[in-house]
């Protein structure tokens, strides 16, 4: 083995170690705002095993999509609604987190027996090398296309729902009486700004 080989071990180690806490975090953390902060150093170290197995164009979108964009529509989203509640227990609790640790011990169960069945051998085939970016782009704009255009319409209805929830915390408790009720979100009322009044009054 030599210094190459046990530098990428050594952060192959690093990574996977940093991602596993990381993830751990998420979940067990009962502050939503860490977790959020935690997803982004899982999706940091999983871009980090990206470079290790040489897809620099895959760890770069990783960076940009998950960390750059949904973590932190993510982050947006929380401190927009910001919704302060009381916490109110849950009668058997204990029923809920025992279903969540089955299923997440059969899912890491069937992961395992995937990866010990997995042949992993080298491929025949002839690696891009800097033609991966072209290679990447033609699958997106031709066989990817409809997948990749509905990411974005969803990533754009979380980020509509973030702001209305947000509008929604300016409703007042109580409605006048004299008010006609019409399908819309009331807002908080604003001081208009008589910007134009004001020129014409100068000219």
């Amino acid at each position: 083995m030599n210094l190459a080989e046990g530098v990428q071990i050594v952060s192959l180690g690093i990574l996977g170690v940093l991602m596993l806490a990381s993830a751990l975090g998420v979940v067990l953390l009962s502050n939503i705002v860490y977790s959020a902060f935690l997803l982004a150093m899982v999706f940091a170290s999983i871009s980090g095993l990206y470079i290790l197995l040489n897809a620099g164009f895959v760890a770069a979108a990783q960076i940009l999509v998950y960390v750059g964009a949904v973590n932190i529509l993510i982050l947006f989203g929380i401190m927009l609604v910001n919704k302060r509640e009381d916490f109110q227990p849950v009668a058997n609790a204990w029923i809920g987190k025992a279903a969540t640790a089955a299923v997440c011990a059969g899912l890491f169960a069937l992961l395992s027996s995937m990866v010990l069945a997995t042949p992993w051998h080298l491929s025949s085939a002839i690696p891009a090398g800097e033609a991966a970016i072209e290679v990447i782009g033609q699958h997106f704009f031709s066989d990817f296309l409809l997948p990749f255009e509905l990411a974005s319409v969803l990533l754009l209805m979380a980020l509509v729902g973030a702001i209305i929830l947000a509008r929604r915390e300016y409703v007042p408790d109580e409605e006048p009486e004299n008010e006609q009720k019409v399908l819309t979100l009331r807002e908080r009322p604003r001081e208009l700004v008589a910007a134009a009044s004001n020129d014409l009054q100068n000219d």
